[in-house]
């Protein structure tokens, strides 16, 4: 049995490059990030994350969060948990 296999696949230049820049702060490769995830992918027998689609109310935060709307602004943790009580 072979030790290794080749998997060829085609991403966008872009998203490939700011990958391999996270990767390379981490200190893995593409190949060993993508060995992980097969990895996990056999454990989980599944993708090792949520696939789900956003609500209503997450998309208009979500939006609203990248637009910088609504968001607050707490002096500490304590003062954002005390706001998050009210």
């Amino acid at each position: 049995m072979a030790k290794t296999a080749m998997i060829t696949t085609r991403v966008e230049p872009d998203l490939k490059n700011d990958v391999e820049k996270v990767l390379k702060t981490l200190g893995i490769s593409t190949t060993e990030a993508i060995n992980l995830f097969l990895s996990q992918v056999r454990l989980r027998k599944g993708l090792p994350f949520d696939v789900k689609i956003p609500n209503k109310t997450t998309l208009k935060a979500m939006k609203e969060a990248q637009e910088g709307r609504n968001l607050g602004s707490y002096e500490s943790v304590d003062d954002f948990f005390e706001k998050m009580r009210e």
